[in-house]
């Protein structure tokens, strides 16, 4: 059996990162990659604007993983291609089972491991759109990897579901390939995506924007012909006499993401009701000592720069726990949400490791112009801050230094909204 301090599991910006912050001459690092190329999501990603917060320039997404992977050296970390992990289970260590074409059924043995292995689209069956089963129907990130990575078109005219920052991009892409985008539906009465994605996406190609509609039926015996949309009330329910008939060939979804974490099901984590994967701690520790979680397979984020800044954490906090860093007991408290927050990362803190700042990441419930973070315990307010044009489309930070703290009690997290 194959054995090895720290297993990497997804080599995407988190994986990529972790890795680059785990780098030790006295760790061994392995890395798993289900692909035959490092990078993730990201070689896909044709467009520019990423690498602003990290790199301080901005970047295409094959470009920003090219920065990544030129910085991961082999000294210390082995990497793993073409594989897929298949069952992990934890004894003393961790054993992780691995299968591939080429190399078969193998086996690890790892101190620590670190999930990186992001996120994956919902797709039609998930949200019982009634019709017809034609052809044309698919997520937007598929059609994005058909494009961009093919080369082949999808179709010619054009429907979007759902205004996630993939379909919103796609609108675009497909728009200047030579198809025609019809229109982009969003149940939510705001759009999910950037705003600078709305705005260079949608508003620069005249593209309509339906808030508060969705797909209500779907025509087509072999190939999609068309789709009706109609306007929800606030109870999501379509309303009658609202619909709008489109003549399309193509129907994709960007209707959400969801960490791809269910192979790791197996090890009883703690699960978060609102982010679909593990509840952390201040290190991205889970309930299961020695397995991190981190980038979009802890929770979907906005930018890819969030992304690798928290897999650097989880690789810097993977190699204090495998060096022995950890105090050996802990004291846990929660972090829970209050209003106009719908959920925050960590959702634990360790009290016997208060040694540094930590930083909040949560989502806000509806748009505002002003609000004021707070954190809180009990009465009393240890932490706030006003921020200006908070969207659930985008993360939220607050920081909490150990100076900060008043008491043991849990931490209570709010926005106040600021006419």
């Amino acid at each position: 059996m194959k054995m090895t301090d720290i297993a990497i599991i997804g080599a995407g910006a988190a994986g990529l990162s972790a890795a680059l912050s785990a780098k030790d001459s006295n760790i061994h690092i392995t890395m798993i990659e289900r692909e035959a190329s490092l990078g993730g999501i990201l070689n896909q990603c044709i467009h520019n604007g990423f690498g602003l917060h990290h790199f301080k320039e901005e970047l295409t997404g094959p470009e920003y993983a090219e920065r990544l992977i030129q910085d991961l050296s082999d000294d210390g970390i082995e990497l793993i291609k073409e594989s897929t992990v298949i069952d992990i289970q934890k004894q003393d260590d961790f054993i992780i089972t691995m299968s591939s074409e080429a190399r078969g059924y193998e086996h690890i043995r790892a101190k620590a491991v670190i999930i990186a292995s992001g996120c994956y689209e919902r797709t039609r069956g998930a949200l019982q759109i009634p019709g017809e089963r034609p052809k044309g129907i698919m997520t937007a990130g598929s059609a994005q990897r058909y494009l961009n990575m093919d080369g082949y078109l999808v179709g010619q005219r054009v429907f979007i579901l759902g205004s996630g920052d993939i379909g919103l991009i796609m609108a675009r892409r497909m728009t200047l390939e030579g198809a025609q985008v019809l229109g982009v539906a969003e149940i939510m009465p705001y759009s999910n995506g950037l705003t600078r994605n709305i705005v260079q996406c949608l508003d620069d190609y005249d593209i309509p924007l339906y808030l508060s509609h969705t797909v209500t039926m779907i025509h087509g015996k072999d190939r999609l012909e068309s789709i009706v949309i109609s306007k929800v009330d606030d109870q999501f329910q379509p309303i009658q006499g609202t619909e709008k008939f489109f003549e399309v060939d193509t129907l994709l979804l960007s209707v959400g993401l969801i960490p791809d974490i269910d192979q790791f099901s197996i090890l009883d984590v703690e699960k978060d009701s609102k982010t679909k994967s593990a509840r952390v701690d201040q290190h991205l520790m889970s309930n299961i000592s020695g397995l991190f979680f981190c980038g979009n397979a802890l929770h979907v984020h906005d930018l890819v720069d969030w992304v690798s800044d928290e897999g650097a954490k989880a690789g810097r906090y993977a190699k204090d726990y495998v060096l022995g860093k950890y105090p050996k007991e802990n004291e846990h408290i929660d972090v829970t949400v209050g209003k106009n927050i719908r959920y925050v990362v960590p959702q634990i803190i360790d009290m016997a490791a208060l040694d540094e700042p930590m930083d909040m990441m949560f989502r806000v419930t509806k748009k505002m112009l002003k609000g004021r973070l707070i954190a809180r315990q009990g009465n009393q307010i240890i932490v706030q801050k006003t921020a200006n044009f908070l969207a659930p489309a985008e993360m939220e930070h607050l920081t909490i230094k150990p100076s900060d703290w008043v008491s043991k009690e849990s931490i209570i997290l709010e926005v106040e909204e600021i006419s």
